[in-house]
């Protein structure tokens, strides 16, 4: 007969798939009841870990009073009757709930008796458990009736409930892991979705932030040129030659992308230099030619200790410096000189040379990129620039001519019979 009540709860179990623990549940609670002849009942899983531990009430029914069924938390522990059997794993077998013997640990609670006019009598409580015996829930059943009488559940219901127990506890088991996992894949893709917006959030931001730090080194940028009444659009120029040669050169967008900003601040230095040595019709003295190759140092003291601004101080520092040595302010040479002050000393002698200014006519492409590649009386390219940088100037000189074509100053230069650099 055991047997034939644990096929009976198999094959019921097996008539058609629940979706969810608490159908599943249902269905269990319903089986037992009937197998029981149960007036009503609850169903318990066990949720939490440790200490955390606790009976949750997935499913509750009545035949005799209307009741929701309702979520509630019992602890597990030994002082309700369906928490000792959490606790301990034993069946319980109660006559009657109001004879319970005092020095048992657990009492019978009336809460739900009084809220719904309910009377409880007899009960039988049992464990739901896996094969390796892990506790993983409780049914627990009110009011045996037989010829419409509450009586005592018979002791013998104990060889149906083992096999009942074991077969609903996996079943029940592997439906509470996966819902328990879908919660977590639910949850984790709320939190992913969260992380996404807050991404999308920092990136609208930094984006933001970007284009003030951008706008910020432009007006600087601007500032500085519109000091040196002489430079026109230099700034510009300079911060495309020099992205253009770092490309050339195949260096990463990224670090072409910086070369370009930190580039329009190399000559930021010149804010504080001497408004009559900056403008000055005619060649500097040396008194004069000292105050202003201070433009580097100061430059560099405006933009040093400013992470962001890194390459754009070191650019302000050392675009002076030659390849040999020589240069200043600190007289590096090779490649103690950082590679984009070296790229801003190539491009930065081109234009200077394109340019018109108080004291000279500006040069043609043509005799530009002569001077800068075989040099003259007063420019040395073996001495002043990097010999990898001046191979890729010369294959692509002509990208130079395109850049200054498109950023030509505002006032066109007036195309004079060139005169003797001297001059």
């Amino acid at each position: 007969m055991r047997d034939s009540y644990a096929l009976e709860f198999l094959e019921f179990l097996d008539q058609g798939p629940s979706v969810t623990v608490k159908s599943l549940t249902a269905q269990v609670l319903t089986k037992c009841r009937e197998l029981t002849r149960a007036q009503a009942g609850t169903i318990f899983i066990v949720r939490g870990k440790g200490s955390k531990r606790r009976l949750e009430a997935v499913h509750t029914q009545n035949d005799a009073v209307f009741t929701e069924s309702a979520v509630f938390v019992v602890p597990v522990d030994t002082g309700s009757i369906s928490g000792f059997v959490a606790t301990t794993g034993e069946t319980l077998f109660v006559d009657d709930v109001d004879t319970l013997p005092p020095s048992l640990p657990f009492k019978f609670n009336r809460n739900y008796d009084l809220r719904t006019g309910y009377t409880t009598k007899s009960m039988l409580c049992f464990p739901l458990v896996t094969p390796e015996r892990k506790i993983i829930g409780v049914v627990q059943l009110i009011n045996c009736v037989e010829d419409g009488k509450i009586v005592p559940f018979d002791r013998q219901l104990d060889g149906i409930i083992a096999p009942a127990s074991n077969i609903a506890g996996r079943i029940i088991e592997r439906m509470v892991a996966h819902e328990e996992i879908a919660q977590r894949n639910i949850e984790l893709e709320k939190r992913n979705k969260v992380l996404k917006q807050q991404r999308a959030k920092i990136v609208a931001l930094s984006a933001e932030t970007e284009r003030a730090f951008m706008s910020s080194v432009e007006l600087l940028a601007r500032a500085a040129e519109k000091y040196d009444e002489t430079t026109g659009e230099h700034v510009k120029r300079v911060s495309e030659y020099s992205g253009e040669l770092a490309r050339l050169a195949g260096h990463s967008q990224h670090f072409c992308s910086e070369l370009r900003w930190a580039a329009k601040l190399h000559d930021i230095g010149k804010m504080s230099i001497d408004h009559s040595v900056l403008n000055k019709r005619g060649r500097l003295d040396d008194r004069e030619f000292a105050e202003m190759a201070r433009h580097t140092t100061l430059g560099y003291e405006i933009l040093a200790g400013y992470p962001r601004l890194a390459m754009a101080a070191e650019i302000a520092y050392a675009h002076h410096e030659m390849w040999a040595g020589g240069g200043y302010p600190r007289r590096l040479k090779g490649e103690e000189i950082p590679l984009e002050a070296r790229i801003v000393s190539i491009v930065d002698v081109y234009d200077a040379l394109r340019s018109t200014r108080p004291y000279k006519l500006g040069f043609s492409h043509e005799r530009t990129v002569n001077i800068i590649v075989n040099g003259d009386d007063r420019l040395r390219p073996e001495l002043h620039f990097d010999p990898t940088l001046m191979a890729v100037f010369r294959e692509n000189h002509e990208q130079f001519a395109a850049i200054w074509e498109r950023l030509a100053d505002e006032m066109p230069i007036q195309q004079l019979p060139e005169l003797p650099r001297s001059a």
